[in-house]
């Protein structure tokens, strides 16, 4: 079973999102609604997957996936970077991250996480 953090600064999404992936199969291990949240229960739980808000308000998604890297013990966490924007809106800053793919929120299912993460289009 895949094990899941998500990351994401509005609480009502944190549910649904949560709901669903658990739901269809994954085994959600946390939320964090920042960043210094997020980097303690990857440091702590060693998630398998962080999806990863791009605007976490006042904080940068894009800015937290650069950091995981440097405080994993084992193997990082594979990165979905998220949000309700579409990807077109910020090209480059995806492609540049660590992350394995982008989705956009309305889009966010099981299939739709594990088609990214075995390296094909959504």
């Amino acid at each position: 079973m895949l094990r899941c953090l998500i990351v994401d600064d509005n609480a009502s999404f944190l549910a649904a999102a949560r709901r669903l992936l658990e739901d269809e199969g994954f085994d959600v291990i946390g939320t964090a609604h920042s960043r210094d949240l997020a980097l303690k229960h990857i440091a702590e739980q060693q998630p398998d997957l962080a999806l990863i808000d791009i605007n976490l308000g006042e904080e940068s998604g894009i800015d937290l996936a650069q950091r995981i890297p440097g405080i994993t013990t084992g193997v990082p966490p594979k990165i979905i970077l998220i949000s309700a924007r579409d990807e077109s809106e910020y090209g480059e800053l995806i492609e540049t991250s660590p992350a394995v793919g982008f989705l956009a929120k309305r889009d966010l299912t099981a299939a739709a996480i594990r088609s990214l993460l075995a390296g094909d289009e959504p």
